[in-house]
């Protein structure tokens, strides 16, 4: 049994999950050798990494089935055996494979049952904490696949429902079959477009809102180099990603040492930095941290509470100009 650290909670949109700053991202947890993978990975440390975070007080676990094709699912059950108390776990449809690795999009009622079932099994729980919808596509398979979600939350399956990577127009359809739990877009300081009509309509409709990719993929964390980008695994999706692409990358990596400079004068990393920039925002409830080991707690726990002064937060939208 861990020691859990009192740590301050936000209410999770229309539900009642109390949910910690930060959330313990499980992509990377996947592994390698699929079409979105971060190389390979060790399941020994993700494990370590999860308990590591639930012991420092972190409540929460975001997962997808297709993340390692169900793979990163059956990890956070391993890490779970016995872990008291247990943080809530989130996990996501509408992303299916064959039996060659191949992933499609799918929202039909059947599919996303079959997928729910599947998690349920993998996770080796009765009740999952929040079910989402990964992705909004096929986009004419929104209603159907909301419907869906709507019935398997009524038998008790799903405590609570929510959407991911959705815009406004595509909430405002789900809205009119069930209420929005919450909404998971990614948002950090170089991928802010959700600022302009996304965020406010959360916080006018009191959907919560959990961001990913606060550091952008790691980008921002201050442990990113040049060289280490060049030395990605062939399997890291972040490859093809244009913010770890020239130009763009050039002006990434001076921004981090901007963060550098304004975390050394709080005792803070560049990544505690770029987190506590998107948890500064009304609408965003928490953030999820992707983690790969125990020991990147160390540049990310400190964002949890602390908060850039508006000073700092203009530096920033100075250099982003």
């Amino acid at each position: 049994m861990y020691a859990v650290n009192l740590m301050q909670t936000k209410q999770l949109g229309n539900s009642d999950l109390q949910i910690t700053p930060l959330g313990i991202g499980a992509w990377a947890m996947g592994g390698g050798g699929w079409a979105f993978a971060w190389g390979p990975q060790d399941d020994e440390e993700s494990i370590a990494a999860i308990r590591a975070a639930v012991e420092a007080g972190w409540n929460w676990i975001d997962t997808a089935a297709v993340y390692g094709l169900g793979h990163s699912e059956e990890v956070v059950a391993k890490a779970l055996e016995g872990l008291s108390p247990r943080p809530y776990v989130f996990t996501k449809c509408a992303r299916v494979w064959d039996d060659f690795g191949k992933i499609g999009k799918r929202l039909k009622a059947d599919s996303v049952r079959k997928e729910c079932e599947n998690s349920l099994r993998r996770l080796k729980t009765d009740v999952i904490d929040l079910y989402q919808i990964h992705w909004p596509e096929p986009d004419e398979e929104i209603e159907e696949g909301w419907t869906e979600l709507a019935k398997l939350q009524q038998e008790g399956k799903v405590r609570w429902i929510g959407v991911s990577n959705f815009n406004v127009s595509q909430l405002k359809r789900a809205q009119a079959i069930a209420p929005i739990t919450s909404l998971q877009p990614p948002y950090s300081m170089v991928t802010a477009d959700i600022e302009a009509e996304i965020l406010p309509y959360c916080l006018e409709n009191n959907i919560g809102t959990i961001i990913y990719s606060p550091m952008k993929s790691g980008l921002l964390s201050g442990r990113m180099t040049r060289e280490r980008v060049q030395s990605m695994p062939a399997d890291d999706h972040r490859q093809r990603m244009p913010h770890f692409q020239e130009p763009l990358l050039t002006r990434n990596l001076n921004l981090v040492e901007l963060l550098r400079e304004i975390g050394a004068k709080h005792g803070k990393t560049p990544g505690e930095v770029a987190i506590a920039w998107a948890l500064r925002h009304p609408a965003v409830t928490a953030a999820i941290v992707g983690l790969r080991s125990p020991s990147q707690l160390e540049g990310v726990s400190g964002a949890a509470e602390w908060r850039l002064s508006a000073e700092e937060t203009q530096q920033i939208a100075d250099f982003l100009k």
